[in-house]
């Protein structure tokens, strides 16, 4: 292992699996590790090398924030502060920082930027003043950056830099179940309602009798989607609920066909993960999802939500021959391995941590 790159790096992030991940990625790369957010992760996450957090509330109503976090900024004197999302986490965290030689890297996680500037003028400005403030920026897609430059023409330069997994799974059995999987969150933007529509389809087509689809995760629409289910009469459809990390790998390797049709989405890592298990893909039609899969060739892209019920067929069809399926699994784990390894892509942060700290102060 190399010298860390700083004495003291401050992450700012909500309490998400997702900045507790990236946290435990770049620990080794800092002496010492700060949080700032509006939870802790927990104890089998927590880096050792977490010496302090100051837990705050992102809301735009807590304007206080800022304050505090400037505050504990001046306590631990960090080498760099790393944020995540450009929404009221950056506006709280870029507000704290003014005044003060420290450079920031701001990154964008997909809604903050692809959704919430359209809600109104307010949001517009506050996110295209969030991306500007920032020493250096980072996007997990192509589209996602555009929109980034869109924003914020006038602001730092942008790194493409992956959440990314961890390792690339082992290949996948041969005979697996004719399994579908769905774990995207039960929110009205991932669409669950839609998957379970094309999948009354499925039921009704005697050519898919021996399919099944297990739709994991929770959320705010769960006993909705349940209740859903039961209307249309689904007899092969079962809710796992919220599975841990270890479970929702097992479900990635007993499934042949992925399923995530989000209205908006940059680069998901359940995708990543499912193309790493050599999952075939069935994505909505989004700039993001275009960068990962052609349609035909390693997965399938509903042209508009009409179609799912169609292409989802389509695709079970499809992944249903073993060795027709090998191709496009041997694709995606190629693309995996080439692209969205963590251990690749904590080393894209570290060489922008590096690039950051050699200017002059």
């Amino acid at each position: 292992m190399s010298q860390p790159v700083l004495d003291r790096l401050l992450v700012v992030g909500s309490a998400s699996v997702h900045t507790w991940r990236f946290m435990a990625g770049i620990a080794p790369h800092a002496k010492e590790l700060y949080l700032a957010s509006n939870g802790e992760p927990p104890s089998e996450l927590r880096p050792a090398k977490l010496a302090g957090i100051c837990k705050l509330d992102f809301s735009l109503k807590a304007l206080g924030s800022a304050a505090r976090l400037a505050g504990f900024i001046d306590a631990i004197k960090p080498g760099l502060v790393h944020v995540h999302q450009a929404n009221s986490v950056a506006w709280h965290a870029l507000r704290a920082l003014r005044g003060r030689a420290i450079p920031s890297v701001l990154t964008a996680w997909g809604s903050d930027v692809l959704l919430l500037p359209g809600q109104n003028a307010l949001m517009r400005r506050m996110v295209s003043a969030n991306l500007s403030a920032a020493s250096a920026l980072t996007a997990d897609s192509f589209y996602l950056a555009a929109r980034m430059r869109e924003l914020a023409p006038s602001a730092a330069g942008i790194d493409i830099v992956y959440f990314g997994i961890d390792a690339l799974p082992p290949a996948p059995a041969p005979g697996r179940p004719k399994k579908a999987l769905s774990c995207r969150l039960h929110k009205p933007l991932y669409r669950i309602d839609a998957i379970l529509d094309a999948w009354a389809a499925v039921e009704a087509n005697p050519a898919l009798a021996d399919w099944s689809l297990t739709v994991a995760a929770s959320g705010p629409e769960t006993e909705a989607l349940k209740a859903q289910a039961a209307r249309l009469k689904l007899q092969r459809v079962e809710f796992a609920g919220f599975v841990n990390s270890q479970r929702l790998a097992e479900l990635y390797a007993e499934s042949r066909v992925f399923v995530s049709v989000p209205e908006s989405d940059a680069t998901s890592v359940s995708l990543l993960e499912a193309m790493g298990h050599g999952c075939l893909p069935v994505l909505s039609n989004l700039p993001a999802n275009a960068e990962w899969v052609l349609d035909g060739v390693n997965g399938r892209i509903a042209a508009d939500i009409a179609t799912l019920p169609a292409v989802l067929a389509e695709a079970l069809a499809w992944a249903g021959d073993d060795a027709a399926l090998a191709e496009p699994v041997a694709i995606n784990r190629r693309l995996v391995e080439a692209r969205a390894l963590a251990s690749a892509n904590t080393a894209r942060y570290v060489a922008l941590y590096r690039k950051l700290l050699s200017r002059p102060a």
